[in-house]
């Protein structure tokens, strides 16, 4: 009888296509943001209207502005989309990782030792801004230092992808670059 009940799945269903707008219509074209509903959890019967449904996000954005500006649009849309299917809606905000910035000082250090170890060719000296999560953010709010990629390979090549997806295979090849770079860095730092 679904006339007698609510549906907290029809209204998640709808709140996880109305957070897909947040980034086409209340962020910058020009800044980065990601809203993902990563889960959608209810009952596991196919014949069960379920009293709760309960969404998991992962929020990101490079820009503490942004971040803020997303937490107050997700509690507004997610209030006023369970509102209008009759539903209640509870949110636990939970602020997450912090945007990881690199010191510039420290930076400049880092590539000059991939630079004597690699050369121009083997080095980015600059890749482009990553909206994963990392805890190394946490440690350059309190340290000066420089989070870096040793690399998986590039382009199609099998295992290319980053770390958390599902092809993701580490090439052994990078052990002993990882090894060199490492033990590079810590004589000239030593030394300095």
């Amino acid at each position: 009888m679904p006339h007698k009940a609510t549906d907290p799945i029809v209204a998640a269903a709808s709140i996880v296509m109305a957070l897909q707008t947040i980034f086409s219509r209340s962020v910058d074209p020009q800044a980065m943001a990601v809203v993902t509903v990563g889960a959608l959890h209810a009952v596991k019967a196919n014949n069960v209207i379920p009293a709760t449904a309960t969404l998991e996000l992962s929020v990101r954005a490079l820009d503490g502005a942004v971040r803020a500006m997303l937490e107050q649009r997700i509690k507004a849309l997610v209030a006023a989309q369970a509102e209008s299917f009759g539903v209640g809606a509870r949110i636990d905000w939970r602020a997450g990782y912090a945007v990881l910035v690199n010191t510039p000082e420290q930076t400049d250090f880092a590539r000059e030792v991939g630079l004597a170890l690699r050369g121009a060719n083997g080095v980015t000296l600059q890749g482009p801004a990553l909206p994963g999560s990392e805890d190394f953010a946490f440690m350059l709010e309190r340290v000066p230092g420089s989070y870096l990629l040793i690399g998986n390979g590039d382009g199609d090549s099998a295992g290319a992808c980053m770390v958390h997806h599902p092809g993701y295979d580490f090439n052994d090849d990078n052990i002993a670059i990882g090894a060199a770079y490492w033990a590079l860095l810590a004589e000239r730092f030593l030394t300095d």
